[in-house]
């Protein structure tokens, strides 16, 4: 069936403390999907970020950012007062998130609702606060854990700690857990809030008719539990460092290519265990989401491999990735699942293989289609059904601000295949355009649908500093917004007209 949706982070929602949460106001973004006629709300990875604020390098696969979780509703429960929520500071900017003043309110107000849950509130015994931590027992002690000795080494990467803090020596775990056995408890309790939160507005979503989108990176942070306590699952020296980093090789855009250098997996030792852990890891984001898009796809049918310690990806290599023996492992252990591979850049035939292999949907982005140098499987003509089309994604500029850039050649592409006379509703005509195309499924950045400039991109690859910050604005998704949406989504057959 045609479908369409929206793509919107979480942390781009509007709130009263300075990021978007499980709040009402995401409750109402709901209603606006549904009076709007969409069926899929596509967000961005759901993990605690670090350094650099991306939602791509986390603390830990399995856990939630802390961010999200709404106060007012423990304010509501009386784990807060309103006062102490609004004593501090959120940033002062309503469209762009002040990480830093979040970092420093954030945990000290969770703080406070902690102290009071585990005192006054009992959820030591609180039946479904043990049964959070029996069942995710497999990831939540380690994160915990993790997160703890973190916070008593000011922060610093794991690979900077002690031998025995490191590389997990027995005596020193068990010294761990009895003296941070406070912090470790608040971790957990932050987990629990996220998941409560979390659960209860996507059966909202669910009951509104509305699918959500999730985003699993395929490579885990350098800087994580899931490297700290799985080490035969990552590429390692003994000494508990990388061997070997992920990363991209030099191509057109970057002569020294990109070192992303997260750890690559022992893929050998995966295929041993039948892909426990990642049946384990993509089963646990099925309880978070509906449909599941895999980033870097590509990765898996073969991955560049760059040595530990290179200042570049130059002197890498490309080595085989499991291929469709994972996806294979995945059916057979979890059943057919919703996924959109992310099938962008430079596609070689054994990709193209194992995304047809698999039966799963790839990627069309509008974005690229304007090459004037060359013919595109990115123009909407070229399209087959089983793909999922986009104006742009959250690595990309919006559709307004990449146009006023095109180069002269590929604009006159851009404005002869779209028939662009004028900029009036310009964002329109590549929205209709995808909405039009005989891709399956549309998902459009909610920017586009707003017609908003550069100052409302979400991510430049590459760049530190300047991401992730973007917000929408309060009461921007109107009645005449949604109408308008919902009637071009009947018109090109992905949402059905309302009986009269």
């Amino acid at each position: 069936m045609r479908k369409s949706g929206i793509l919107l982070p979480i942390s781009s929602l509007p709130s009263n403390y300075g990021i978007g949460a499980f709040s009402k106001e995401a409750y109402e973004f709901v209603d606006f999907l549904k009076s709007a006629g969409q069926k899929l709300w596509q967000i961005l990875p759901l993990g605690p970020t670090s350094y650099g604020d991306s939602p791509y390098q986390s603390f830990s696969t399995f856990a939630g950012n802390p961010y999200f979780i709404d106060l007012e509703t423990l304010v509501k429960e009386g784990l807060l007062t309103k006062q102490e929520c609004d004593e501090r500071q959120w940033g002062t900017h309503p469209e762009y998130v002040d990480y830093e003043k979040i970092y420093e309110s954030r945990f000290a107000v969770l703080q406070r609702a902690f102290d009071r849950a585990f005192g006054q509130f009992g959820y030591a015994k609180k039946p479904e606060y043990v049964n959070f931590v029996k069942a995710n027992e497999f990831w939540l002690e380690d994160y915990a854990l993790f997160m703890a000795i973190k916070d008593a080494n000011e922060g610093k990467s794991f690979t900077l700690w002690t031998d025995e803090l490191r590389l997990r020596k027995e005596s020193a775990m068990a010294e761990c857990r009895a003296k941070y056995a406070r912090e470790i408890e608040f971790y957990k309790f932050q987990q629990y809030l996220f998941q409560m939160q979390w659960k209860e507005l996507k059966a909202y979503a669910n009951k509104q008719g509305i699918e959500i989108v999730g985003d699993i990176p395929i490579y885990v942070s350098a800087d994580s539990a899931d490297v700290w306590a799985n080490p035969k699952l990552f590429q390692l020296t003994e000494d508990g460092l990388p061997s070997r980093v992920a990363g991209c090789p030099p191509d057109a855009f970057s002569a020294t290519g990109q070192l992303w250098g997260n750890p690559l997996y022992d893929w050998d030792y995966h295929k041993k265990t039948d892909y426990k852990w990642w049946m384990q890891r993509i089963a646990f984001c099925y309880e978070l989401y509906d449909v599941l898009r895999i980033d870097h796809f590509r990765g898996f049918d073969e991955y560049w491999s760059i040595p530990y310690g290179d200042p570049t990806a130059v002197n890498g290599q490309w080595v085989k990735g499991p291929g469709y023996d994972l996806f294979a492992t995945m059916k057979k252990v979890l059943g057919d699942k919703a996924v959109i591979a992310e099938d962008l850049g430079f596609m070689t035939d054994t990709v193209m293989e194992l995304v047809e292999k698999t039966g799963f949907p790839g990627m069309k982005v509008l974005q690229f289609a304007f090459d004037s140098r060359e013919e595109s499987d990115y123009l909407p003509h070229n399209y087959v059904r089983n793909s999922v089309v986009y104006t742009g994604t959250h690595d990309n500029d919006t559709t307004l601000s990449w146009y006023s850039q095109l180069p002269k050649e590929d604009k006159a592409l851009a404005d002869e295949y779209l028939e662009i006379t004028d900029t009036k509703d310009l964002e329109w005509k590549f929205i209709r355009s995808a909405l039009g195309s005989v891709a399956d499924t549309a998902i459009i950045p909610m920017q586009d649908y707003l017609a908003l400039g550069g100052e409302a991109r979400i991510n430049t690859p590459s760049t530190l500093g300047i991401n992730w910050k973007w917000r929408m604005k309060a009461g921007v998704t109107t009645e005449a917004l949604a109408a308008r949406i919902k009637k071009e989504t009947i018109l090109f057959g992905r949402a059905k007209a309302e009986k009269k």
